[in-house]
């Protein structure tokens, strides 16, 4: 019996209908850029599995550092202990976060880092004697699948049946150069009605909402605004952290630094789940009290694994590493080239590009999760590349070490899709 067929047994897979999609792709083998399935086919992954492996996969650093720790310390639980690998990442980590960030709280996976910015929003008010129950976030915004992270987020189609339970949340428009002050009014107007504890925002590139990219002057307007009524400030980085934009993090290119930032996804390079959530000294001495019901009672099992903090650790050495940073460069480099090439072609609408985050929007009307979406995925695969189609949107994130040839591919892989269309 092959892997697809026992998978149909037991699994139940995310963001997937089964009815509607009963197959899922058994793979047995991934390393670099280059996924293999049970059946000899090989893929390369240009979205670097959800924009994980940045580093590639199976990294032999990062394996080689992991498999030492795993000799050394596995598992300690981290409320009242702590160990070498944790403490060494927080101080690597500050060095290279935005420099008002000083705090560093541990959890499992991206949703959890946003509830727990989130919690620290409201509980700081409500630390301080002030009651704030309402939050504000952008139109069209992704933060995760727990109930927190929903309630921020903007995407009816991931949250419709659970919205009457969610966290009173105030929507505003992405800012578009044109539309800033218009968005600065809605603020003040939401300001004056509501009692508003923090603002949450993907910073420069909304992922979920199909790599959606949006003027940075207008976000430091909005910042700014916040920062002089003590809304406090959370960048979700889950997405656009460790190098995605072209810098470290995308609030290195705003002026206005957040309170609050939330990180996984690329942390550990793809290798095992974990999540941080960083804040400034300010908002943990609201929680530092004589007053043990003031202090932030969130946990999980797992927070601050030690192998979890050495693959992470690993990673941002990589980051930091000339190799990386040059082939960054490069990728970007070589997106722009693809872009000014593409973007005359009929069944293109738009291109855009942060860093190297490529997308492009095809100018042809189709369902987020329908039958044309799911025929550009499978020519993606049948032709060798690893591509999710985000409705209209294809986009590329591809690991950093992906070599010219791959690229080349990839772009090819896209063009060929389109002179299908």
């Amino acid at each position: 019996m092959t892997l697809k067929e026992r998978d149909k047994k037991h699994i139940w897979h995310p963001l997937t209908q089964h009815k509607l999609h009963p197959e899922a792709i058994a793979i047995t083998k991934a390393k670099d850029c280059l996924l293999y399935d049970e059946d000899g086919n090989e893929y390369i992954d240009a979205i670097a599995s959800w924009y994980t492996c940045m580093y590639g996969h199976c990294n032999d650093y990062i394996t080689g550092k992991v498999a030492a720790q795993m000799q050394q310390l596995d598992q300690v639980v981290f409320s009242g202990f702590t160990h070498e690998p944790a403490i060494k990442l927080s101080e690597e980590l500050i060095k290279i976060l935005p420099d008002n960030q000083n705090k560093i709280f541990f959890s499992d996976n991206g949703s959890t880092s946003v509830e727990i910015g989130v919690k620290m929003a409201l509980q700081y008010h409500s630390n301080k004697g002030k009651k704030r129950n309402v939050l504000i976030a952008f139109e069209d915004g992704f933060h995760g699948d727990t109930f927190g992270a929903m309630s921020v987020s903007g995407l009816s189609v991931y949250n419709g049946p659970f919205e009457e339970f969610f966290i009173t949340v105030k929507r505003i428009p992405t800012p578009n150069g044109e539309n800033n002050q218009a968005i600065l009014n809605q603020l003040s107007d939401i300001v004056k009605k509501n009692a508003v504890a923090g603002f949450i925002y993907e910073p420069m590139v909304q992922g979920a909402a199909a790599m959606k990219m949006y003027d940075t002057n207008g976000l430091s307007e909005i910042l700014k605004f916040c920062k002089a009524k003590n809304i406090i400030t959370i960048a979700d980085e889950v997405m656009t952290g460790f190098g995605k934009t072209g810098k470290y993090f995308a609030s290195d290119y705003i002026e206005i630094k957040p309170d609050v930032i939330c990180l996984s996804k690329a942390l550990t390079g793809g290798l095992v789940p974990m999540a941080i959530t960083t804040c400034t000294q300010g908002i943990y001495e609201a929680f530092y009290s004589d007053d043990i019901g003031k202090g932030l009672f969130h946990a999980h099992t797992y927070s601050a694994n030690p192998i979890a903090c050495t693959a992470a650790l690993a990673s941002v050495e990589l980051l930091q590493s000339s190799e990386i940073q040059i082939n960054i460069t490069e990728i970007i480099a070589s997106h722009k080239k693809f872009g000014t090439h593409i973007k005359e072609h009929s069944k293109v609408k738009s291109i855009r590009q942060t860093g190297v985050i490529f997308a492009l929007d095809l100018n042809v009307e189709m369902e987020r999760y329908g039958d044309l979406r799911d025929n550009l995925f499978k020519f993606f695969m049948d032709n060798g590349v690893f591509l999710r189609p985000l409705g209209n949107t294809i986009y590329i994130q591809a690991p950093y070490v992906i070599t010219q040839n791959q690229l080349n591919k990839i772009y090819k892989v896209i063009e060929d899709v389109l002179d299908t269309l």
